[in-house]
């Protein structure tokens, strides 16, 4: 037999073991059992495979119709786009009437999924509201809240009026951004048709969040813990409320660069848990006033929670919906909603914050605008339909 070949480095013994010898009816026989193998395999792939999980229903579609409108009382969806509208100088109640007519049917077949696009085949549920400013409302003398007013001048901002203010606020969420910006052009074509011109339009987005759990913003955060209830009464007027609205431009990097501790005191509150200072879990209340025992304050003076706490307010509460935006490397922040009665409420919060808030350094506020969230639309009927 001829020596078997040997890499270098891999060395070989001369001579080869003996192989032991396979019998005809040794192999006839394994033949035999992988045959049976086989078949009891083909058996159970067929026969005997576990069924299937069946697919999750589709969410529920959320009806546009009802006393109150489905983007404040809703749950936040994951993708908003904002459109605020300008109306001509001469418009009166009929051209808004008109107007919010043809708003109200876009946003009616697409709550329902009968809005005529082939885009929006299986698209997930939808929630709007339809908002009207201060400066439209006092034009035609419309029957706004008395608080309904535009916001004074505050410390630090920054506003561009390109993207602020507005006669009609617009606002729709889905779960999926593609279908936000297909309903915007249905939006913009009935809106436009019926005499509006587009101001300014904001898409934001919140980031994956388990259902019932606060969402985080761009600063790593819980964002919207202790919220009231949509449903308070503290916050309507008669089916109506106000919107104050805020695009908050924030500086993550620095604020990611601070160590661990000196964010969360900023903050007032846990970065991983959400907790208060003085608590151990995200919804425990905030106790302002406790100090340690050098007399310092365990939620500092100037921490966000401290500054913004109801306590100081009488306990008069916002409901608070922030979605992130990401416009560019240096442009991304906070698209921050408020609802409440009145924005003087909105103020002296803002105040607080602007003047001595650990935040404020890392936060530019760019753009503002205060409307009049309409009352739902009654089934069978449209937005405004009572102005």
């Amino acid at each position: 037999m001829a020596a078997m070949h040997t890499e270098p480095g891999n060395p070989q013994p001369d001579t080869a073991p003996d192989r032991p010898r396979i019998h005809r009816r040794t192999l006839l026989t394994a033949g035999a059992a992988l045959a049976a193998g086989a078949g009891a395999a083909t058996l159970l792939t067929h026969d005997d495979r576990p069924t299937a999980a069946a697919a999750p229903p589709p969410p529920a579609a959320v009806p546009f119709h009802g006393a109150r409108q489905s983007g404040v009382l809703h749950r936040q969806l994951p993708a908003t786009r904002l459109l605020a509208l300008d109306l001509p100088a001469d418009t009166d109640r009929a051209a808004l009437r008109t107007l919010l007519a043809a708003a109200s049917d876009v946003l009616a077949r697409a709550a329902a999924g009968r809005l005529a696009d082939q885009r929006l085949t299986g698209a997930p549920p939808t929630t709007s509201l339809a908002a009207i400013g201060p400066a439209l409302a006092t034009r035609l003398r419309l029957p706004a809240p008395e608080t309904l007013a535009e916001l004074p001048a505050l410390p630090g901002d920054r506003l561009d009026p390109a993207r602020g203010d507005g006669d009609l606020l617009l606002q729709v969420s889905t779960e999926q951004p593609w279908t936000t910006g297909i309903l915007t052009e249905h939006l913009l074509t009935a809106t436009t048709a019926a005499g509006a011109t587009l101001r300014w339009q904001q898409t934001g987005f919140l980031p994956p969040t388990p259902d019932g759990q606060t969402p985080r913003n761009l600063f790593g955060f819980k964002d919207g813990t202790a919220n009231p209830d949509p449903a308070d009464p503290d916050l309507w007027h008669q089916d109506g409320t106000v919107l104050v609205y805020r695009r908050i431009r924030m500086d993550t990097a620095a604020f990611a660069a601070l160590p661990t501790d000196s964010r969360e005191l900023a903050m007032g509150r846990r970065h991983d848990t959400g907790a208060p200072l003085t608590g151990t879990a995200e919804h425990d209340d905030p106790d302002i006033y406790a100090k340690h025992p050098d007399g310092s304050y365990v939620i500092p003076a100037t921490s966000h929670v401290r500054l913004s706490s109801p306590r100081l307010d009488g306990g008069t509460r916002m409901l608070r919906r922030g979605w992130s935006y990401d416009d560019t490397p240096t442009d991304r922040g906070l698209l921050f909603l408020a609802f409440l009665r009145d924005p003087a409420l909105f103020t002296r919060v803002q105040t607080r914050l602007a003047e001595r808030d650990a935040l404020t350094p890392f936060l530019a506020h760019t753009a503002s605008a205060v409307a009049w969230v309409l009352p739902g639309a009654r089934e069978g009927g449209v937005l405004g339909e009572g102005l």
